[in-house]
């Protein structure tokens, strides 16, 4: 079914608005033991945007999907309506029904670059998801499917016999070359996705990106690179980009094991418990390559995910960086 995005969009910015208004928030905070009213308070601003705190102050879809999911699992509704209206009214592209993904306060034209971010739209989509299933709210269901749809649309590319999940709507293809962002397979979105929308819709995207997954490990501890190139029958690590498992990468064995996935970050975690055996520090990036590492360690979001995923002590403080400190509270939750 054609849905008209722009009538679709003021609907759903009408309602958020009511949403806002109702004064019904929950404190309870049921999965992160009490850290949400400190995200709360240092990261969302009160125009509804998610800032990050270590990048200039900008926003971007990203953050506002972390913070909605967040918001939803800790059952605060004012603030998730306060995050998907400004989301909707400030990042959504009404010609393709997804969010543009950078928005800079600092900027005379803010939102500049009119492309998307495809991590940023699924945890959108799935938080919007996540919220109209707990409030049985039809308008966050009914949004959800609709970026679903516009994810699948735009953002999905066919390759010798597999879907693949583009980063961006541009930029991505070069000829028989894609290039890929493991991290971006956020596997229990995903797997909510083919919930809702059928098996069919969503199961070659599944297939096709657990193959990628165990095919892009590299060097003696076979890691996931930031970045990986296919090309027919080919995966390397992207040519443009440090071939590193590092800040985006990091997030791999989190989204594995959230999705009850955790063999396809076999590496990765078993790295990682190497050297937490030998009391070794955990570097911030390794070159998969070279074998380079970090001359620094890992952030508290970085710790976190190693605790989670070799059930080892987390950092006990919420960092004031706002991308660790969304990695620490997705590390803790139970999806």
């Amino acid at each position: 079914m054609d849905v008209d995005r722009r009538e679709f969009s003021l609907g759903l910015i009408l309602a958020l608005t009511a949403a806002c208004s109702t004064g019904n928030t929950s404190r309870a905070e049921p999965v992160h033991g009490g850290w949400w009213s400190t995200y709360r308070q240092r990261f969302l601003d009160p125009s509804g945007r998610i800032i990050d705190t270590g990048n200039g102050g900008i926003s971007h879809s990203e953050g506002q999907g972390y913070g909605m999911i967040l918001a939803a699992l800790s059952e605060d509704r004012d603030a998730f309506a306060a995050m998907a209206r400004w989301a909707e009214s400030t990042l959504a592209e009404p010609d393709t029904g997804l969010h543009a993904w950078r928005y800079d306060p600092r900027s005379p034209t803010p939102v500049a670059d009119p492309n998307n971010a495809t991590d940023g739209d699924v945890l959108i989509a799935w938080a919007l998801a996540l919220a109209g299933k707990r409030w049985k709210m039809g308008i966050y269901s009914d949004h959800s499917a609709a970026l679903r749809g516009a994810i699948r649309q735009h953002c999905v590319v066919e390759q010798n016999g597999q879907s693949l999940l583009l980063p961006g709507r541009l930029g991505f293809v070069n000829g028989a070359e894609i290039t890929v962002n493991p991290s971006y397979y956020v596997w229990p979105a995903l797997d909510t996705f083919a919930r809702l929308d059928g098996k069919a819709a969503w199961q070659r995207v599944i297939a096709s990106g657990e193959e990628l997954l165990r095919q892009a490990r590299f060097g003696p501890s076979q890691l996931p690179p930031d970045w990986v190139a296919v090309t027919p029958g080919a995966v390397a690590p992207a040519r443009n980009k440090p071939p590193r498992f590092g800040y985006d990468a990091i997030r791999v064995p989190l989204y594995a094991v959230l999705g009850h996935r955790a063999s396809l970050a076999a590496g990765a975690i078993g790295w990682w418990r190497n050297l937490v055996a030998q009391h070794q520090p955990i570097p911030a990036w390794i070159d998969v390559v070279t074998g380079e590492t970090a001359p620094y360690p890992v952030s508290n979001g970085g710790a976190a995910i190693v605790a989670r995923v070799t059930d080892t002590p987390a950092p006990t403080q919420l960092d004031s960086d706002y991308f660790a400190a969304s990695l620490q509270m997705l590390s803790k939750a139970r999806v």
